[in-house]
């Protein structure tokens, strides 16, 4: 049973974060806790982009984004991975150089300091030397940079089979144990 932070950063795709919440709704037998933070932005991009507050639906725990009382605001809380998804440049970069003002970045402080897996799921496009110097610095640092990057040899038929392709390979490195289309099996 494993335990998760979601943190939805304010970059556009909010599909992202939806399918991913679909997702971890679906294998929640493999879960003992999935703590989930929003920022304002992504709340806002999920209202204009998916035109819906659906986000309020899931049976998960949602915590504000200032609410240093949470759980994964501590190593104590032993949860085991962070999931950023979409995690903007600006969001990244705040990550990548310590600067814990909200809940989202101290978790992923916690998640680098307790040697825990960070997974990071951009979606901006193109990057800056500046957003690739800050993917560096924080692979270096053990997190794992997971591009919003969707393949297309399981032939996806709809915009969410697309996104599922990312979505499903971060659950991969998440270490859940899922059922999605493999390479030549």
């Amino acid at each position: 049973m494993k335990k998760i932070v979601l943190a939805v950063g304010g970059a556009s795709g909010s599909i992202y974060a939806k399918v991913l919440l679909d997702r971890l709704q679906q294998y929640q037998s493999q879960l003992a806790a999935v703590g989930v933070v929003m920022s304002d932005n992504a709340k806002f991009n999920w209202e204009y982009e998916l035109g819906n507050r659906d986000y309020e639906k899931y049976p998960f725990q949602f915590y504000d984004k200032k609410d240093f009382l949470a759980p994964f605001a501590s190593g104590s809380a032993r949860y085991e991975t962070m999931i950023v998804c979409p995690c903007s440049m600006g969001l990244l970069a705040r990550i990548a150089t310590g600067v814990s003002d909200d809940l989202t970045t101290r978790a992923a402080d916690v998640i680098l300091k307790e040697r825990r897996k960070l997974i990071l799921v951009p979606r901006d496009t193109p990057y800056s030397l500046l957003h690739l110097q800050n993917m560096q610095n924080l692979t270096q640092m053990g997190a794992i940079i997971a591009p919003a990057s969707p393949s297309f040899y399981s032939r996806p038929n709809t915009f969410e089979e697309l996104v599922a392709t990312v979505i499903d390979r971060v659950l991969d490195l998440a270490g859940l144990q899922i059922d999605t289309y493999r390479w030549s099996e």
